[in-house]
């Protein structure tokens, strides 16, 4: 998984961008075009509007590619609740206190928003890369409901996802999914990440029928 870390300092706030994480939604360049424009160099100048403006856009980028910090306060807080949403023909958008882990257990990011590959043709794996443009399609509805809540499961807290080998991203913690027209609930589920589940955003075992791999 790759990071390529920019850092814009203004007189007010610090505003990061990951590169390697960016897929181009333009949440920023179309809420603040004025500090955000990809046709300058450098593209991100945070002086360009008032802090509080540019506070209120950083967080709608749905990747977290794009981070800021007040020069004055703490770094941006994790959000009240968890949630994972589906983005029809792209990635699982995750807006929350998260830890992404791999199949050993090991750290691979820990952010409060992350775009998950769900197509499986990223090369940036687990992340997406914008890929599924090359032709991924899947709507944004939830085919059938595959989350659970164990009776022992917290009501609050982190969430853990962790993607396996060859396999799904297994979630782990109080979340809600969104999808088009239906939001469910739970703490415990396997959510495609090889693009060929007939149960979306669920894990049908497909991954093992189109040989999916991804370490």
């Amino acid at each position: 998984m790759d990071t390529n870390v920019y850092t814009y300092e203004g007189d007010e706030v610090t505003v990061t961008w990951d590169r390697a994480r960016c897929i181009h939604a333009e949440a920023c360049v179309k809420g603040l075009p004025s500090v955000f424009d990809p046709n300058r160099r450098p593209w991100i100048e945070p002086d360009q509007a008032e802090a509080d403006a540019v506070e209120a856009v950083v967080p709608h980028c749905p990747t977290g590619a794009l981070h800021l910090t007040r020069n004055d306060t703490n770094p941006e807080p994790t959000p009240d609740a968890n949630r994972i949403s589906i983005s029809p023909n792209g990635p699982l958008y995750v807006h929350a206190d998260a830890e992404l882990i791999d199949s050993d257990g090991e750290t691979l990011l820990t952010d409060t928003r992350m775009a998950l590959c769900r197509c499986g043709l990223s090369d940036n794996k687990p992340l997406c890369d914008g890929s599924h443009d090359e032709g991924f399609a899947a709507d944004g509805h939830i085919a059938v409901n595959l989350l659970s809540t164990p009776d022992d499961a917290d009501e609050s807290g982190p969430l853990r996802i962790r993607a396996t080998e060859d396999g799904p991203f297994v979630v782990e913690g109080p979340v809600s999914i969104t999808g088009a027209d239906e939001e469910i609930s739970g703490s415990r589920g396997a959510l495609c990440r090889c693009g060929a589940s007939g149960s979306k955003p669920f894990c049908d075992g497909s991954h093992s029928e189109v040989d999916f791999k991804a370490d």
